[in-house]
This record gives structure tokens, sequence and C-alpha cells, in this order.
């Protein structure tokens, strides 16, 4: 009995450690956190004019940005993040598996799945590529395109409902 405790004490500690050390990854990113309940989510305010919205249990990371300046990319590899950017900002990046969305000064969502990534523009435009760089296609405010290997990046007019539902995961 008293090694089973031992472990999941082991096992808690290295949880609270990997959990820390994300949490200083994204303050070494110059961004400080703020946990948020309804719905469950972490918002970061970045340098630079830069907020991350990350749904609970979201796999990403925030890119160090060079120099110690403005935060330029984020990458995200399950569920989803919302950006929210000042305008006339530079260049930012969502690097997904399938996926990459460029932006400047909009705010937009990314959500991932082992499948496919769903890019939406809530307001502003979006560049979105495959992860290789190629099909480009851009989206303006309501639309949305979802990359997945073998399909052709149409970007659509997304159904209220749909829009709804990523949003949401954000209090939106």
């Amino acid at each position: 009995m008293r090694s089973i405790r031992s472990r999941l004490a082991g096992l808690c500690v290295g949880m609270l450690a990997l959990a820390g050390t994300d949490a200083m990854a994204q303050q070494a990113a110059g961004c400080t956190s703020t946990p948020r309940t309804e719905p469950p989510r972490t918002i970061f305010t970045c340098r630079g004019g830069v907020i991350i919205e990350a749904e609970s249990a979201a796999g990403f990371q925030i890119v160090p940005p060079q120099g110690g300046g403005a935060v330029q990319a984020v990458e995200l590899n399950g569920k989803g993040v919302l950006v929210d950017l000042q305008p006339r900002r530079g260049r930012f990046q969502i690097l997904t598996p399938h996926a990459i969305a460029s932006v400047r000064g909009t705010v937009y969502a990314v959500d991932v799945t082992a499948a496919a990534t769903a890019v939406f523009v809530q307001e502003g435009k979006v560049h979105v590529t495959r992860r290789d760089g190629s099909e480009p296609v851009e989206l303006g405010a309501g639309e949305g395109v979802d990359v997945s290997p073998g399909r052709p990046l149409t970007v659509r007019r997304w159904p209220l409902e749909r829009a709804r539902l990523l949003l949401g995961r954000f209090g939106r």
C-alpha cells in the first residue's frame, strides 16, 4: 500500500513539474496567463498585443520570440485556440500538423484533431496554406476552411451553428 501511495505521489509531483515547465515556457515567451472557468480555458496575454485563448487540454506551445520581441507563432497539436491580434501588428502564425494560418490584426480560431485542422475567421483576414506552404487561400470574416490530407482547401461561409460551437468553446 505504501509503495502505491509513493508512486501516486511521484506521479502527481511529475505532472505538476510538467505543468510548471509549460507555464514557465509561456512566461518566457513574454506572456501572462489567466485561467477562466466559463468555459474552461486559459487566456495568455503576450507582448505586442497578442491574446491567445487556449481551451482546456489544448496541446500547444507558444514559440518564444526572437530577440525578446512580440510572440510570432504558436504550435498547436490538439484541441483549439482563439487568437486576437491588434491591428497593424506584424505577422503571426499558428502551425498545426496540417496547416499554417498566417494573419495580421484579426480574431480567428483554429481547431486541431488527428485528421484535420479547421480555421475560422471572426473578423479580419487570415491566409491559410497546407503545412508545406502549398494551396494558399485567404479567409474573410465568417469564412472557414478544413485542411486535411488529400482534400482541396475550399473556403466556405460557415453555418452559424458551426461557428457558434467553435467560438462557444472560448466563451464567445
